[in-house]
């Protein structure tokens, strides 16, 4: 075993041609034993449990995913939105609505007197908590931007949390101290050379930098560290076993620090490029049941880009936090907005609609789990 010091280190195990190897090579017998020892992660099972082979199992095996998610969450969905503040960016990303290279893109980045008024919009529908989201635009949305913020409208919200650039360690720290308590980043894809595709301008491209980043959120204090990969831009399985991996090395290193999953599908975009390799429904509900039974303790994430009754069909199965009402265009709030969405919503229901939808189903809608005095 290779002493790992960094989750890239754990990487070098497990270059891509051996993570493909391995899923092909599973039978329906690893997948049974993979089902039968459920609860604990072991990169083998979750080998099993996404290969080809565990397709004739998908019924067992979302069984399975509810049991674990009930007893773990009970009926609880918390729900958020999103607060898109800027679609400016520096990089150069293939699939990205926000991509600089998209010279027909409307930009717009909100003043923060505008982004108090769009986190008070959706304070006064009902949302406890709230995900700031940005393009790299260093020079409208600086860390000491997104603080200030955050110190403006955290009296509002049981949770602030981000999803931006990657950060320094210093700059995480920043964020803890004016009420930040999570971030979300995708990173998009663990393969390198596809990676290296996608980002072929920017600071985006730098792969390691941005790996790393979940580990300096952790060690700057937040108390909630997602993950994600763009699902459609390289083989989906190949993701979920680097998904599985990447959450169980960071619930083991940092286990002060809670970890969510997301599981995006690509979207259309303006100026953006269709799925190299498309996820079907099934192939969506596999990833996501194969890693819930592997991972217990992750809240599973599922945004607006999924549509309407096949979002409370993940509920029952796997996801425990849904965004709602969400605009992905900064000032959709507040006002009609001529700027560029970074991808469609198939979801377009309001907070209320969702929620009762869940509620149809046996669940209970949250929108504020915890007060102010969780926090430092």
């Amino acid at each position: 075993m290779i002493q790992t010091n960094h989750f890239r280190d754990l990487l070098t195990e497990w270059p891509p041609e051996k993570v493909q190897a391995l899923i092909q090579s599973r039978t329906e017998r690893d997948v049974a034993a993979a089902l039968g020892a459920s609860g604990q992660f072991d990169p083998r099972h979750l080998a099993a449990l996404v290969s080809p082979a565990a397709e004739p199992f998908l019924e067992p095996l979302a069984q399975l995913s509810a049991q674990w998610t009930r007893q773990r969450f009970g009926n609880a969905v918390q729900f958020f939105a999103p607060l898109y503040v800027s679609n400016y960016c520096c990089n150069g990303c293939l699939y990205c609505g926000f991509n600089r290279d998209t010279r027909s893109t409307v930009r717009r980045a909100l003043t923060l007197d505008e982004a108090v008024a769009e986190a008070e919009c959706l304070a006064a529908q009902g949302f406890g908590h709230i995900l700031l989201v940005a393009g790299e635009d260093l020079k409208n949305t600086p860390p000491a931007y997104f603080a200030e913020l955050t110190r403006r409208i955290r009296p509002r919200f049981a949770s602030v949390q981000i999803e931006i650039y990657s950060l320094s360690l210093a700059d995480y720290r920043l964020l803890v101290d004016a009420g930040v308590d999570g971030m979300t980043m995708f990173q998009e894809t663990y393969n390198p050379t596809v990676y290296a595709h996608y980002h072929p301008s920017g600071p985006k491209r730098d792969y390691a930098n941005r790996i790393d980043s979940f580990e300096r959120a952790a060690q700057s204090g937040l108390t909630f560290v997602g993950l994600g990969s763009l699902l459609g831009i390289n083989d989906w399985r190949e993701e979920a076993f680097y998904l599985g991996l990447h959450a169980a090395y960071l619930q083991k290193r940092y286990w002060r620090t809670s970890v969510a999953l997301s599981f995006p599908r690509m979207r259309p975009a303006h100026g953006g490029q269709p799925p190299a390799h498309p996820v079907s429904d099934a192939n969506l509900v596999q990833l996501m049941c194969a890693l819930r039974t592997q991972l217990p303790d992750v809240t599973m994430t599922l945004s607006t880009r999924e549509a309407a009754g096949f979002r409370e069909s993940l509920v029952r199965l796997a996801v425990t936090k849904l965004s709602a009402g969400a605009k992905t265009t900064p000032g959709g709030y507040t006002e009609k907005t001529e700027a560029e969405a970074q991808f469609e919503v198939a979801d377009q229901r309001s907070l209320q609609e969702v929620a009762a939808a869940v509620a149809a189903i046996g669940f209970d809608p949250v929108m504020k789990d915890w007060d102010r005095a969780y926090s430092k």
